[in-house]
């Protein structure tokens, strides 16, 4: 009965023995088909590395590396790895930073591949990521794209972008204060916003000193820790002049001048017909006196009865010339009213030719305004007592009578 079980024993330890050995045997033929497959044994996908580090790393493979290739795809700049056996190596200098071909807090995922030479399909493509870190806090800076200084006129337009250098904390929000009251015509509430200002006529004031007036603005920059950065701005404002307002002005004056020549021109020519007629008047009795003088002397050499009349007819020639003047007297304040007039009214069309203005902002436009504007008043206080005609005629009519012919002839300066 022993031995019956002593047989039993070794029987069932003998199975479990030889079951063992055939698990063993079977997972050991398994092994060996999964590890045909080409594989990184220490892949790291991620790594970290501060400025001014250096990373050196080596990349295994369950096979024999001399008969693989290594190489990296959408690598940073400084990144580099070993083709033969695998070592990934980089030292992240400063430099790179400073100049922008490498940025912090940026993840950059490369691509990874390892393959055999003589078998193209064995081979691996992965990807790891790198990112960099400073622990330096790199300030945030206002950047205006106008000099500290500007100089500008009244009715200036200044206009300039406020940009920032950003460091470790981009600044978030822009403000402004200025020493006068004055608003952007376009908001400034972040980077790359654009401050628009039109300086008003009225800025600059009788008393500022050289009259100039400067404002002064303040740029304020603040990030997420409320850290700020100030950028100030100088603009140094220049009295000018209100072109629109001033225009205006010289055209109501240029066309008060006008007015008042065809005025002068009517009054001329009222003057100049009342010459005219007495003239004629006193022609007429200078004619008929010579001719009733004549007369008498005809009569004095005929004989018969006319020796009364002969005596009579030149006493009437002579009784005329009081008549003449009573009647047609000769008026020689007319004859220099007329003259006064019309070199008026010439001086002023020359002023009004020599003052135009020439180009779209003529520059003299003050000293042509006040040559009329004087020109104006000296000839009204001159001519204060001619009176002003009241005609319904024409400027055109006007022109053509102070410019006949005949009439400049009459006016025409004698040597």
């Amino acid at each position: 009965m022993i031995k019956i079980k002593a047989v039993a024993f070794v029987s069932v330890f003998f199975f479990y023995i030889n079951s063992f050995s055939q698990v063993k045997s079977d997972t050991f033929i398994v092994f060996n088909h999964a590890d045909s497959v080409l594989r990184i044994k220490n892949l790291n996908p991620y790594f970290t590395l501060h400025v001014d580090s250096t990373l050196k790393y080596h990349y295994e493979i369950n096979k024999e590396p001399e008969k693989y290739y290594w190489y990296l795809k959408n690598s940073p700049v400084g990144l580099k790895i070993n083709k033969d056996n695998g070592t990934l190596t980089f030292k992240a200098e400063k430099s790179y930073f400073l100049s922008g071909r490498l940025k912090y807090d940026y993840e950059y995922k490369i691509v990874l591949r390892v393959q055999n030479l003589n078998d193209p399909e064995d081979r691996v493509d992965t990807s790891f990521t790198l990112l960099f870190y400073n622990t330096e806090i790199i300030p945030s800076r206002l950047k205006p794209t106008v000099t500290k200084t500007l100089y500008i006129d009244e009715g200036d337009t200044v206009s300039f972008k406020m940009q920032c250098d950003n460091g470790s904390f981009p600044i978030e929000e822009i403000t402004y204060l200025s020493n006068y009251p004055v608003k952007s015509l376009t908001p400034v509430n972040k980077c790359n916003d654009d401050f628009t200002w039109c300086a008003p006529f009225d800025f600059v004031k009788n008393g500022d000193k050289n009259k100039e007036k400067q404002l002064e603005l303040y740029f304020i920059g603040t990030n997420k820790f409320h850290n700020t950065d100030t950028a100030a701005i100088l603009i140094v404002v220049r009295e000018s002049i209100n072109y629109p307002q001033q225009l205006l002005e010289f055209e109501k004056l240029r066309s008060d001048v006008e007015k008042y020549v065809v005025q002068l021109k009517s009054s001329f020519r009222l003057v100049d017909k009342k010459i005219k007629k007495n003239k004629s008047s006193r022609t007429t009795f200078d004619l008929v006196s010579a001719s009733t003088v004549l007369s008498g002397a005809v009569l004095s050499s005929l004989p018969g009865d006319n020796q009364a009349a002969s005596k009579i007819m030149p006493s009437v020639g002579v009784a005329l010339v009081p008549v003449k003047e009573a009647a047609a007297p000769l008026n020689n304040y007319d004859q220099n009213t007329a003259t006064l007039i019309r070199s008026s009214i010439k001086r002023l069309e020359y002023l009004l030719a020599d003052n135009m203005l020439v180009g779209e902002r003529d520059p003299e436009i003050l000293n042509k305004s006040r040559k009329l504007k004087e020109e104006l008043k000296q000839t009204q206080i001159q001519l204060i007592d001619i009176p002003i005609a009241e005609e319904n005629t024409s400027a055109k009519e006007l022109d053509e009578y102070f410019n006949d012919p005949k009439i400049n002839k009459k006016y025409k300066v004698k040597k």
